[in-house]
């Protein structure tokens, strides 16, 4: 966290940026956060707490932001009337819990490299066929995936195994599910990881099962 202060350009009274100042600095310190001081990057119209986090290269990007505002309440003649019956002017607190939402998710995406972890994929796994005669059953396996609240696609169309699987990996797909003979005979799916390991044969049950225990402690 920092707290960014009165840049060279504003607008204010010297008094109103001093108060606003010292009410997030109090906050912090009230909260016992530790914090560094960002000289002259406050708004121009009051001074910022900025939220930075840091992407899996130790980069530093700034998105949330808590800022302290007196001038644009003033700007605007902007009153309410208090308990005592008397006009006040108020006090504007900007908050944003991401920033700008398209950096949040550019900064996500470098974070994981694309390779999100299964709970915020938006593609949780993809079916795979071998051939066409193994469509009918992977529509079933399909069907219960979805209806169990598992994001899926399917990969059924005419192409060859490894070509399907390369394609799911390229799009860091968490999970690859090749449906074959065995597969179809036994009720079984065979889960693959994204990064190639096999998990073996399993029950449509016990993958819905796998997915629900990753995304429920975050994985």
């Amino acid at each position: 966290m920092e707290l960014s202060t009165r840049p060279e350009n504003s607008i204010g009274s010297d008094k109103d940026w001093e108060l606003a100042t010292s009410a997030l600095e109090d906050a912090l310190k009230d909260n016992k956060i530790s914090y560094e001081v960002n000289a002259g990057d406050g708004a121009f119209y009051g001074p910022k707490i900025d939220f930075k986090i840091k992407d899996a290269l130790k980069r530093k990007w700034q998105c949330a932001t808590i800022q302290c505002d007196f001038t644009l309440p003033e700007r605007f003649d902007l009153s309410y009337i208090g308990a005592d019956g008397e006009k006040h002017r108020p006090v504007m607190l900007h908050r944003v819990i991401l920033g700008a939402v398209e950096r949040f998710m550019g900064v996500l995406i470098e974070h994981y490299a694309g390779a999100f972890p299964v709970w915020l994929s938006p593609t949780q796994c993809v079916l795979v066929t071998v051939t066409d005669k193994h469509i009918p059953y992977a529509e079933t396996v399909y069907n219960k995936l979805v209806e169990s609240g598992i994001r899926c696609e399917k990969y059924f169309d005419n192409e060859k195994l490894g070509y399907k699987i390369r394609q799911a990996q390229m799009q860091k797909i968490p999970y690859m599910l090749v449906i074959g003979d065995r597969e179809m005979e036994a009720g079984h799916i065979a889960p693959r990881r994204r990064d190639g390991k096999n998990l073996g044969a399993m029950t449509p049950d016990d993958f819905i099962a796998l997915v629900k225990e990753q995304c429920a402690q975050y994985k």
